[in-house]
């Protein structure tokens, strides 16, 4: 999550989305009309997603000090996007595209699944370098610290009671569908809870990203200080680095030690580990690896080639000297700018080594070693994780309208009507 004033947000994105607007209509955006009428379909090396405007903007206009080049070269209408980013923006030689999403789950899925499903790009070799702050966990890494994950879990995809009114026993007011505690493994499963993405890529991804001298400022230095009373917060008090570390989706912005270490809890159950891995939350990204996912079971992208990373722009609990809520909207971090410029400074790293690799090592793809999708199998193998493929390994085949699977879709009734058999 990203705990900053909203206020100064409005602010912020409004001036800079009006700043964009300017910029793309300088630069004639085409229509996606003209797309289908005399212009071959963009074949993007690299595509950046970002989630909001300053994420987009450190960019447009760092970029130009690098191989990228100009990103607003070419601005293209995309119908479907969201209205205040509706332009996909690509450099002259349309190697490398940026879009950005709109924050939040909803707003992610649509203009994600609006871009891939558009017909106007071939996206079947392209890296997808999922590019956003977040929230931090103090355990693991720092403001201004650059993750990259290998999972992605939508923690908050679970029944929720007011913790005024849990059960003595429960230990957090969350509860998986289907379960009875809190330590239980979901029995009804919608199909999104985890994504799994190239472990190899991943950890190609981060040597990329090491080469970076990544920002850091006095004021972050501050905040972080005050942690040092705890030594599980060690790495909090650290200068920011590159960390290999899991994502949590959620369009909730938790903060505080309670709810934070419940979902750490939570990553760890539902992916199967028995360390705590989870260090960054987030609001998009397993919505916009769901999208990558189908696409891909459509031949339309290669899931192999999604990298999620995040930068740290504060902290998701406090130090032991602060209370949640001064945490979350009273006290500033001073994490914000940092985490903005080290989503460039890493992530400039990795789209330039994949351009120079292209030819001898990123054209053929990063093989994974590692399951790879989402928690039911659909694009084949088994889910090291979970109850298992829903395909029996074999993955979602549209032509066969899913037919493999039926059998666990057509398990019996359970308790309270629900269906047994690990699927809803």
């Amino acid at each position: 999550m990203l705990f900053y004033t909203l206020a100064a947000i409005a602010l912020l994105a409004g001036a800079r989305s009006s700043t964009l607007a300017a910029n793309a209509a300088a630069r004639a955006p085409r229509h996606v009309e003209e797309r289908h009428h005399g212009y071959e379909k963009i074949s993007p090396k690299v595509v950046i997603v970002s989630m909001f405007s300053p994420e987009a903007e450190v960019w447009y206009s760092q970029s130009l000090n690098s191989s990228i080049g100009d990103l607003l070269a070419d601005n293209i209408t995309v119908h479907g996007l969201s209205p205040l980013y509706p332009y996909v923006h690509c450099n002259e030689r349309g190697e490398v595209c940026q879009l950005t999403m709109g924050e939040s789950e909803i707003n992610a899925a649509t203009s994600m699944a609006a871009f891939v499903f558009s017909g106007l790009f071939d996206l079947t070799k392209t890296y997808f370098l999922l590019a956003g702050i977040a929230g931090v966990n103090p355990k693991l890494g720092t403001l201004g610290s650059v993750a990259l994950s290998k999972y992605s879990v939508q923690v908050a995809l679970q029944y929720e009671f007011d913790a005024r009114e849990m059960p003595a026993n429960f230990t957090t007011g969350y509860l998986p569908y289907g379960a009875y505690a809190p330590d239980e493994y979901p029995s009804i499963i919608y199909g999104t809870e985890v994504m799994e993405l190239n472990e190899n890529l991943r950890d190609v991804a981060a040597g990329l990203a090491q080469r970076a001298e990544l920002a850091d400022s006095v004021m972050s230095a501050d905040y972080r200080a005050r942690y040092a009373t705890s030594q599980a917060y060690e790495a909090a008090t650290t200068k920011p680095s590159v960390i290999k570390c899991d994502s949590a989706t959620s369009d909730v912005y938790y903060s505080g030690t309670l709810l934070s270490e419940a979902f750490e809890n939570t990553t760890m159950l539902w992916t199967n580990q028995s360390t705590v891995t989870y260090c960054m939350s987030a609001q998009e990204d397993s919505a916009i690896l769901e999208v990558l996912v189908r696409a891909a079971a459509c031949k339309l992208v290669d899931f192999s080639r999604a990298i999620a990373m995040r930068t740290g722009s504060d902290f998701d609990r406090p130090p032991p000297s602060v209370g949640a809520f001064e945490n979350l909207r009273i006290i500033d971090q001073n994490g914000f700018d940092i985490a903005i410029q080290n989503l460039y400074l890493a992530g400039v790293e990795i789209v330039e080594g994949i351009l120079a690799g292209w030819d001898a090592k990123f054209h053929k793809g990063i093989a994974p070693i590692n399951y790879i999708g989402d928690i039911i199998g659909t694009l084949g193998g088994e889910p090291d994780f979970g109850s298992g493929s829903l395909f029996d390994g074999l993955g979602f085949s549209a032509k066969a309208n899913g037919e493999i699977g039926l059998t666990k879709r057509k398990a019996p009734l359970g308790r309270k009507g629900r269906r047994a058999g690990g699927w809803k």
